[in-house]
């Protein structure tokens, strides 16, 4: 029996739209955007206190988090895994995940970790259990040229954009900036506590302060000037220029807490490092220091360090008086990276030797080597907190335009390890 041919037509239609709406269906589901917050199952682990020496390696970096746990950045999530000292990477311990959005800088303080999105959307999680603790609306981040490797480094260990600010009455802040914003966010609640613009391109950030200030580097309006903002109201509180500062004027932070957050000192140059001159803050204007003058000298605790000829060197950074040395690296031996409490140092044979940065006195020395992997490479990005120091393996000779399969030592190119 055959369908007359307008019934025919009438159920062809039909199909068509029904087949229509599904496809509409779907792609809203693939397409629109979404979050998916898979959130811990088992208890808040324990602090852990391993002894000094190599803990693991891992394919991509983490994020000491509260001592407990590594955190880690993938192109649309943010992660957690533990144990804090475990030799590999394992299953998530909580997971938070969004889309279309791009995860571009992540952040911790205590148990609170921020992540920052492409589309400006600032969510902060609780550490122990991986809900959402708030969501905010910030800045847009600024366009950049660097590039991202697989290994996220640079979105946990320096996000652009994304700071933390310790205020005098112990509050902590998050500091969000973009080409044209930037705004003011409190850690506890997600509460927006201010909004200003900024100039654009002819302004960029240094960082922020342990007095509870963002630092900038204004070149709008004459000379290049160092400005410093209040991080619990927004506005500009001075304006600094050194005396006889060169055209071109660079600024570097120093002796920061973490990337380039809650910092103690800065160095300005001119292009080509030119009439470097070093800078401790505090309250009013920065004081010069002339023991952060040289452009390889590292501040940490207060105190001014050097490595010639394999003799590492402490200084006082307000007076220049020389409080230690600690011979016997090598000749090419240099700071790797330093955290309150600990000042660490990289040899040719790539020996990881930390030292008390106040006294000098050496805390532990081993060899950076997992597996039969060899010190046969060159140290990329690193990180230092909570006793722990992560770094990058790069290949020998780095070649910093090359593939991340070229340019890192292997598939696991991150070594852990606690000082």
């Amino acid at each position: 029996m055959r369908f007359p041919r307008a019934r025919r037509r009438l159920v062809i239609a039909v199909a068509a739209l029904l087949a229509t709406a599904t496809v509409a269906v779907i792609v809203h589901r693939v397409l629109a955007p979404a979050e998916v917050s898979t959130v811990a199952r088992a208890d808040y682990p324990a602090r852990a206190t391993p002894a000094a020496g190599v803990v693991g390696r891992l394919p991509v970096a983490p994020l000491i988090v509260d001592g407990r746990l590594r955190v880690y950045a993938a192109h649309r999530q943010v992660y957690a895994d533990r144990p804090v000292d475990g030799r590999y990477r394992t299953s998530p311990f909580w997971s938070y995940r969004r889309w279309p959005a791009e995860l571009t800088g992540v952040v911790a303080s205590g148990r609170t970790v921020v992540s920052r999105w492409s589309d400006g959307r600032v969510v902060a999680l609780d550490a122990s259990t991986g809900r959402v603790l708030w969501r905010a609306d910030g800045p847009v981040p600024a366009e950049t040229d660097a590039m991202v490797r697989r290994t996220g480094a640079a979105t946990v260990w320096d996000p652009p954009g994304l700071y933390r600010a310790g205020l005098p009455d112990g509050r902590t802040l998050l500091v969000v900036t973009g080409d044209r914003e930037a705004r003011g966010i409190d850690l506890t609640e997600g509460r927006q506590l201010w909004r200003v613009d900024l100039p654009g391109a002819c302004r960029s950030d240094v960082g922020t302060t342990r007095t509870g200030q963002l630092i900038g580097l204004d070149t709008c309006a004459g000379p290049a000037a160092v400005e410093f903002r209040d991080a619990a109201t927004g506005a500009v509180q001075s304006r600094w220029r050194p005396a006889d500062a060169p055209n071109g004027l660079v600024v570097t932070p120093l002796g920061c807490r973490t990337g380039h957050s809650d910092c103690s000192g800065l160095r300005t140059a001119g292009p080509g490092d030119a009439g470097g001159r070093g800078w401790l803050m505090g309250a009013g204007e920065p004081a010069p220091a002339t023991a952060l003058d040289p452009a390889d000298t590292t501040l940490v605790d207060e105190q001014a360090v050097t490595v010639l000829d394999g003799t590492a060197v402490g200084r006082s950074a307000r007076t220049g008086t020389e409080r230690w040395r600690f011979g016997g690296l090598g000749p090419a031996a240099r700071v790797l990276a330093v955290q309150p409490g600990r000042l660490h140092l990289l040899t040719e044979e790539n020996d990881l030797v930390t030292l008390n940065p106040v006294t000098g006195a050496q805390l532990s020395r081993f060899r950076l080597n997992v597996g039969s992997d060899g010190t046969g490479w060159t140290a990329g990005a690193v990180a230092a907190d909570d006793g722990y120091v992560a770094v990058e393996r790069v290949r020998r000779p780095v070649d910093p335009d090359a593939d991340d399969q070229r340019y890192f030592l292997s598939s696991e190119p991150v070594i852990l390890v606690v000082s």
